[in-house]
């Protein structure tokens, strides 16, 4: 096959991106907790029930992430996103029509499954056809979360409340019309970069990958973000509102978090390129703890404030940094494999979170919920520090940007 080696511009592959992270990842997977509450109720679904909804969801992104990689390596990056945003947007509109709580779970699990097709192969081509400016890249391009959280947080409490037990059908089917832009966006926009050649990983190279010890710590701190990411995205606005937060007073919280994780994502890039990504780690996982903790000591109003803008401030400097520091100490033909092996951990944080906290909500409140997700980000903030400990990069190493030109040249 044919590539056009032509890089195209770089503000209009981004907008693309963002706009198809928005469909994938923020409709599909983190706005769900916005949706939960009407859901839960139209449903007639218990808490354990609607983690496990939660969990169908982390259950379909586990796994296929590894699978959508190969399928992106023989068919093309470009493939793997529109066939992942195509599955995504066929779950919406499943999801507005949903009889029961069965049908719902296999739903949930096509929108994992959505998801591992068009995340993690969107982030390896964008980041492919810039690598001189790869950090910054990731960084705008996973803005494209906290712009969909604000929009969410902003419009799903008003649609539900605008249609009256029905509302959160229509959330689905809003969704389903985002998944069908981002598709057309993708079709129109998105280029496969160059191919890569020679660059085939031994079975001995792979276990070398997955012994490693600093892929391993990585590996295990990307899954403490897969427990806070997805179990604060599916409880924590339940938890606000059966506080006596107001259903649009919590979902503006939202919206401002999402708009603080828009705002900061570059500027946690600029900070781990000049001061370490061990650094960014240990001060944004310590920032995340903090907020996570405040409601459960402090479980009122203001003290849902302060969580969600230290939250919105510090969680992509978790997010971003794991993604750029995954493969920065294996060799460059190792690092789509090391790359995939932690988002392995991701996964399987998002699959055991919801379940695990939807148990010990029903149990004992929500409070003692979030209490252990504290604990669990207590390991993260050990593992950050770890990460201290391992030497920087060689000197010498040829660069990704000198691979692409030379790719550029061998097939023009």
């Amino acid at each position: 096959m044919s590539e056009n080696l032509s890089r195209p511009p770089a503000w209009l592959t981004v907008a693309t991106g963002m706009l198809i992270i928005i469909a994938v990842l923020v409709f599909a997977r983190l706005a769900f907790g916005l949706v939960l509450p009407a859901m839960r109720e139209g449903l007639g679904l218990s808490y354990q029930q609607a983690g496990y909804l939660g969990t169908a969801s982390a259950l379909g992104y586990l796994a296929m992430v590894l699978y959508a990689g190969v399928v992106a390596a023989r068919r093309g990056g470009r493939f793997a996103v529109m066939l992942g945003i195509g599955v995504t947007t066929v779950g919406f509109v499943g999801l507005s029509l949903v009889p029961g709580y069965l049908p719902a779970l296999a739903l949930m699990v096509l929108l994992g499954v959505g998801t591992a097709f068009g995340f993690t192969p969107l982030i390896s081509l964008v980041s492919a056809w810039y690598p001189k400016t790869r950090g910054a890249i990731i960084g705008f391009l996973i803005s494209g979360v906290g712009f969909g959280m604000l929009l969410s947080g902003w419009m799903v409490p008003r649609v539900i409340a605008l249609f009256d037990g029905t509302g959160w059908r229509q959330v689905w089917m809003v969704f389903a019309c985002g998944g069908v832009l981002a598709w057309l966006a993708a079709f129109a926009f998105l280029k496969n970069p160059p191919l890569q050649q020679g660059h085939v990983v031994t079975r001995s190279e792979r276990r070398q990958v997955f012994r490693n010890p600093h892929v391993i710590t990585v590996g295990l701190l990307y899954g403490v973000i897969g427990v806070i990411y997805i179990v604060q995205s599916v409880f924590m606005y339940s938890f606000a509102v059966k506080e006596g937060v107001s259903p649009i007073a919590a979902g503006n919280l939202t919206a401002v978090m999402g708009l603080l994780v828009a705002l900061s994502g570059p500027g946690w890039g600029w900070f781990g390129d000049r001061f370490g990504r061990g650094l960014t780690l240990s001060i944004s996982t310590t920032t995340v703890t903090l907020a996570t903790a405040l409601p459960v000591v402090w479980p009122e109003f203001n003290g849902f404030v302060a969580h969600y803008l230290l939250l919105g401030a510090a969680m992509n400097g978790m997010f971003i940094t794991i993604l750029a520091i995954a493969s920065e100490r294996v060799s460059m033909r190792e690092a789509p494999v090391a790359v995939s092996f932690v988002t392995v951990f991701f996964a399987t944080g998002q699959l055991v979170g919801p379940v695990g906290a939807g148990i010990l909500i029903e149990l004992s409140g929500f409070r003692v919920a979030f209490g252990a997700v504290c604990l669990v980000l207590v390991a993260g903030i050990f593992l950050s520090l770890r990460l201290h400990r391992f030497p920087a990069l060689a000197a010498g190493t040829r660069t990704d940007s000198a691979n692409f030109d030379d790719n550029c040249r061998r097939q023009s």
